[in-house]
């Protein structure tokens, strides 16, 4: 990654952790009065996406700069922690802003056929506004290492996202109450989390995450910090669909608008992810009894329990994107039963499926939307026969879905496999046959859809075929062909999950 460095020009080397989060900050109120029908506001967005793809890699390339990576701490305003606002990256989460940037470049390119057709033209340069501000507030949770700045960009992020829900209602008034019930679900979530906060900050009289840390060492798991720990957990499970917390999901991604639906399965509860990583690990301790025991008594049967329940539910779904939707649910079982180890080994393997599951959903979701574009319809139904009438969109969905079934020579397989491997090592035998039984319920709902687009007549032979725009089908196969090659050669992913599990243990192992 050096060439990347010796490429970058000093500025950005000097203030990407700032410009990564300033840049969509700026372009959202820019995109909202944009002339041009949206279309100049879509090809800014691509710009943007683009610059903050590039900054993340400049990022990456400075943290793997130091072995066994650099830690990056930028002073906003010269106002030095713990009184001032610092952005801090580390190996932890430059993985999530590279991957959050790289899968809204994408999406911004793939948006703008959908967004034509979904999307009212008077509406289309606030659609774009409100998706920088979302994008903006995602990098921003995942770069800030201030607590309580934390909560202000997940407000700005998650405000944006329930416009952006809303605004599925051209296509299906259901939007209208999936984004009330996401506002509704979302506000209980940024609460809980605040007043856990303010615990803290009672207990410690700082906000800063890392100076929290060694000030919670000394203060000790006093009841005070015990209650604000609890509030943190619930309010960061909402906002990352822990089951049962997660009601909220699949009626967001299905109604939204499939620019939306893309964009935020891939890449929101995978920062609500990250948020409670960061949390377990690097602001509390394995070595408070509290928290060994939530993570024994809670993420783990919560993970389980949504890998078997929600897997169950997508079983039953007629819509493809209700299946799609509560499979993620399932999906954020496996990465927090590996979470819920409690080892380098666990949390590296629940990382990798964050990064995996990113690759396969977007995928999945992108497929969707050309579905949706050309042929106006969601349920498996309506899927009967596209392998031949749009071979090229429904072979990248299968290279998803057999990702998501974890089939080898596949992304999902490879962190499966390493999830497995963890939970094996850790003596959790039992937790190993669940996730296995847990794949084969996904060859079911899965299946069910693969079996309607290849093997079923289509419903109206006559029909004309029709792929998805190339705008669509570029970026839908850069993430098919990445599923691949995660599944081939998964080393540089797996290296990043491996170093961000070693950024939260001593030693790199535990």
């Amino acid at each position: 990654m050096e060439w990347i460095l010796e490429l970058a020009p000093a500025w950005a080397e000097a203030h990407a952790p700032a410009l990564i989060v300033v840049l969509p900050l700026l372009a959202g109120p820019i995109c909202a009065f944009l002339p041009g029908q949206g279309r100049t506001a879509w090809l800014f967005t691509v710009l943007v996406t683009g610059l903050c793809t590039l900054l993340a890699l400049v990022l990456l390339a400075q943290v793997q700069s130091v072995e066994g990576g650099a830690i990056i701490s930028y002073a906003m305003g010269g106002w030095e922690p713990p009184f001032g606002i610092e952005f801090r990256i580390d190996a932890l989460n430059v993985l999530v802003l590279l991957l959050v940037s790289v899968i809204a470049f994408l999406t911004s390119i793939f948006g703008w056929p959908s967004i034509q057709a979904e999307i009212n033209e008077e509406k289309r340069a606030m659609f774009f506004g409100a998706f920088q501000v979302c994008f903006m507030g995602l990098l921003g949770v995942t770069a800030t290492g201030d607590a309580f700045n934390f909560f202000v960009f997940l407000e700005l992020s998650s405000i944006a996202t329930y416009v952006l829900v809303a605004l599925g209602s051209g296509r299906d008034r259901r939007a209208l109450p999936a984004a009330i019930n996401y506002l509704l679900m979302g506000t209980i979530g940024a609460s809980f989390y605040v007043v856990g906060v303010g615990f803290l900050y009672a207990s410690t009289g700082t906000l800063n995450m890392a100076d929290l840390a060694v000030r919670l060492q000394d203060v000790g798991g006093n009841r005070a910090v015990q209650v604000g720990f609890a509030f943190i957990l619930v309010g960061l499970g909402l906002k990352a669909a822990m089951f049962p917390l997660h009601q909220w999901l699949p009626n967001a991604y299905s109604y939204s608008p499939s620019f939306v639906t893309a964009f935020l399965a891939a890449t929101a509860t995978k920062v609500a992810i990250y948020a409670l990583v960061r949390f377990l690990f690097s602001v509390f301790s394995l070595e408070y009894i509290f928290e060994g025991a939530s993570l024994a008594l809670i993420l783990a049967p919560m993970g389980i329990a949504a890998m078997l329940a929600c897997s169950f539910q997508a079983i039953f779904q007629s819509d493809v994107r209700r299946t799609l939707a509560y499979s993620s649910v399932a999906q954020v079982g496996y990465m927090l039963l590996g979470i819920s180890l409690g080892t380098a080994a666990g949390v590296s393997a629940g990382m990798f499926h964050l990064v995996n599951h990113a690759l396969m959903k977007g995928a999945l979701f992108m497929a969707v939307a050309g579905v949706v574009l050309t042929y106006k319809g969601t349920r498996i139904h309506d899927f009967a026969g596209l392998g031949r009438s749009a071979p090229w969109t429904m072979t990248a969905f299968a290279i998803g879905a057999l990702s998501l079934i974890g089939v080898p020579l596949t992304a999902g397989f490879q962190s499966k496999f390493a999830l497995v491997s963890a939970l094996l090592s850790s003596g959790w035998w039992w937790a190993a046959l669940i996730v296995v039984f847990s794949s084969v319920l996904a060859v079911i709902y899965m299946g069910r859809i693969l079996e309607a687009v290849f093997f079923r007549p289509p419903n109206n032979p006559q029909k004309r075929h029709k792929e998805a725009p190339m705008l669509l089908l570029v970026p839908l196969w850069i993430l098919a062909l990445a599923n691949i090659w995660v599944g081939i050669n998964g080393n540089f992913v797996s290296g990043l999950a491996d170093n961000a599990a070693a950024a939260l243990f001593v030693g790199g192992a535990q």
